[in-house]
C-alpha cells in the first residue's frame, strides 16, 4: 500500500516592525553637578556589569573637581539561573549594551541615549569650562566608539580600555573619530581578549583609517586597574 504524500505546509510570511518608546534608562554619579569642575568622565561598562557597581573602581581618581557619570546599558539579565526561584532576592544581575539581534536598531538605541545623557549633564555643567573623558571598557569600547563616531559628543579624551573597534568602523566613521579626540588604548599583556594577533589587527586597521591614537601595555588582565587609570591621567597632562 503506497503511502500518500503530505501536502506541504504553506508558512505564513510574517512581517518584523519597530515602535520607538519612551523607557527609562539608569546611571550613576560620582561627585557634584554644582561642584566647581574641571572634568568629566562618561564611563561605559562592560558585558555583564552594572553602572553602580563599575563606577567604584574610579573611586581612586575621585577628586572635588571631578564628575564620574556611568550609564547602564539598557537590556539586563540574569548572570546565573535563579536557584530558589525567578526573581530570587541576591540573584546576580548585569547588563549588555547590545547583541546580535536586531543589532542596528540596538546601536542607535544606546547612542541616542548617551546623547540624552550628556545633554542632561551639561544642562547643569558649562561644558565650557570641563575637559571630557570619555572611557569604554570591554563591550564598553564598542560602545563608546560608535557614540563618538556617530553621535553628538564633542569629548576631549577617548579611552578604549580592554576592549577591541566595532566591525563596520569605515572611513568616514573613523575620521569623526579622529576629528573629534585623542585617542588612547588600553591593554593588559594578560588579557585573554586581547591576542597579540588581534592588537597587531587593530593597529594595522587604525594606520590605515588614518586615527592617530596611543596605545599603552599593562600587566594585567581583563580588569579596571587602578594604576592604569592613574597613568591615563598622567598622559593627558604631559
Amino acid at each position: 500500500m503506497q503511502i500518500p504524500a503530505v501536502p506541504e505546509k504553506k508558512h505564513r510570511a510574517f512581517e518584523q516592525r519597530h515602535l520607538q518608546v519612551p523607557r527609562f534608562a539608569r546611571y550613576s554619579i560620582m561627585g557634584s553637578l554644582e561642584g566647581d569642575l574641571s572634568e568629566v568622565w562618561i564611563v561605559c561598562h562592560g558585558h555583564g556589569q552594572l553602572a553602580r557597581r563599575f563606577l567604584s573602581r574610579f573611586l581612586p581618581l575621585e577628586r572635588p573637581d571631578r564628575l564620574f557619570i556611568a550609564p547602564e546599558a539598557l537590556s539586563r539579565y540574569y548572570l546565573l539561573p535563579p536557584v530558589a526561584g525567578p526573581h530570587a532576592p541576591g540573584t546576580p544581575v548585569g547588563a549588555s549594551w547590545m547583541t546580535s539581534e536586531d543589532r542596528e536598531f540596538e546601536i542607535q538605541d544606546y547612542v541616542n541615549y548617551l546623547d540624552l545623557l550628556h545633554d542632561e549633564i551639561f544642562s547643569v555643567v558649562d561644558r565650557s569650562k570641563v575637559r571630557l573623558w570619555v572611557l569604554g571598557f570591554s563591550q564598553g569600547v564598542a560602545t563608546v566608539a560608535r557614540w563618538v563616531a556617530r553621535g553628538n559628543v564633542d569629548p576631549d579624551r577617548v579611552v578604549l580600555y580592554a576592549g577591541v573597534l566595532p566591525p563596520e568602523l569605515d572611513v568616514e566613521s573613523a575620521a569623526r573619530l579622529a576629528r573629534r579626540s585623542p585617542l588612547t588604548i588600553a591593554l593588559g599583556t594578560s588579557d585573554d581578549f586581547a591576542s597579540p594577533e588581534l592588537i597587531a589587527a587593530q593597529e594595522a586597521r587604525l594606520r590605515e583609517l588614518g586615527v592617530p591614537h596611543t596605545t599603552i601595555r599593562f600587566d594585567g588582565g581583563h580588569e579596571v586597574i587602578p594604576e592604569v587609570l592613574k597613568r591615563l591621567t598622567e598622559v593627558a597632562t604631559s
